[in-house]
């Protein structure tokens, strides 16, 4: 069976006309949507950087060019430095905040990490997660580990990067390990990060 050149083209035509439409539409949709969802992540970074602070009268001034050795010591911990804060309380600086990504068991956990002044973890608060339903979304909803401490709370207090070791000086959720680690792994990066900065 021969196939005619014509037929050839009207399908290619047609294929043509239908991808044009769909990059259209898909377009469309990004430009009504963008800002709502950026509106939505601001709103999650905002209620995440509250989280990692005792202070309720912070201010968290953005640091709008994020020096490259601090973005190089939270790679060296597995983690990627997105967005950097100064914590500022009663018009002092009282430490940083940092958003970071790292690898969890599903995909991408981003967080924000709190660091004093004295290089210790303020809070974690997770800003945005994949995990698994049940399972590693106990990490992400803060459940309590076997120790009985929130499986996000128990790295307040904890400071040196690259010292915060699942199994060792950090608890796992039963069941949630891969998840643990992720997060173990941010709060790595974030400190790195503070010691880089100071």
């Amino acid at each position: 069976m021969k196939i005619e050149g014509k037929f050839i083209l009207k399908v290619a035509g047609t294929l043509t006309a239908i991808s044009l439409v769909v990059a259209a539409l898909l377009g469309a949709t990004n430009a009504l949507t963008e800002d709502k969802i950026a509106a939505i992540n601001k709103a999650n970074t905002e209620v995440a950087l509250a989280a990692v602070v005792s202070s309720p009268d912070c201010e968290f001034p953005p640091i709008e060019e994020i020096p490259q050795a601090a973005i190089d010591a939270a790679k060296t911990q597995s983690g990627k430095l997105t967005e950097a804060y100064r914590v500022v309380v009663n018009g002092e600086d009282a430490g940083y905040a940092f958003k970071i990504v790292a690898g969890g068991s599903q995909g991408d956990i981003e967080m924000i990490v709190g660091v004093d002044a004295d290089l210790a973890v303020t809070g974690v608060s997770i800003v945005k997660a994949s995990e698994t339903a049940g399972i590693g979304s106990k990490v992400i909803d803060n459940e309590a580990t076997s120790a009985g401490t929130g499986a996000l709370d128990q790295f307040v207090g904890k400071s040196g990067a690259g010292t915060l070791v699942v199994k060792q000086n950090i608890d796992a959720v039963t069941g949630a390990t891969v998840s643990t680690k992720g997060v173990t792994k941010g709060v790595n990066a974030a400190l790195a990060a503070a010691e880089a900065m100071n």
